[in-house]
């Protein structure tokens, strides 16, 4: 049986990259290794899908093929998560292609990583 293990993400600045996603999905280091090339994040509370960010000095994709979709419950979770998100570095994206009753936000984590933020209760 397969399953995902980690999502790998590549940075131009590793610490800063690893403080971000540490804050914004309450992760940590694995067995506290990591250097300024590569570091696997986990979560806190010790179970779910590993983040590996790695040094990569491509340009970051204005509309990425692959991106990480963070899910919140309502749309006042999502509000709130946003503006937890902003003030740990992120910002909204200006992104042309929300469809007209659109259950997402576009960010971009300090490192400009587009990733989309979900009101999952938005189809029920």
């Amino acid at each position: 049986m397969l399953s995902i293990g980690t999502v790998v993400l590549g940075v131009a600045d590793i610490p800063r990259a690893a403080r971000f996603w540490s804050e914004a999905l309450n992760y940590v280091p694995r067995d506290d290794e990591g250097d300024d090339t590569y570091v696997v994040l986990v979560p806190a509370a010790g179970t779910g899908t590993h983040l590996a960010l790695g040094r990569s000095d491509s340009p970051v994709q204005e509309h990425p093929r692959v991106h990480l979709d963070l899910y919140a419950g309502n749309s006042s979770d999502q509000a709130a998560e946003v503006e937890r998100l902003i003030s740990l570095g992120a910002e909204r994206v200006a992104w042309g292609l929300y469809p007209p009753d659109a259950d997402f936000i576009v960010l971009a984590d300090p490192e400009g990583n587009r990733f989309c933020f979900i009101d999952t209760a938005a189809g029920s």
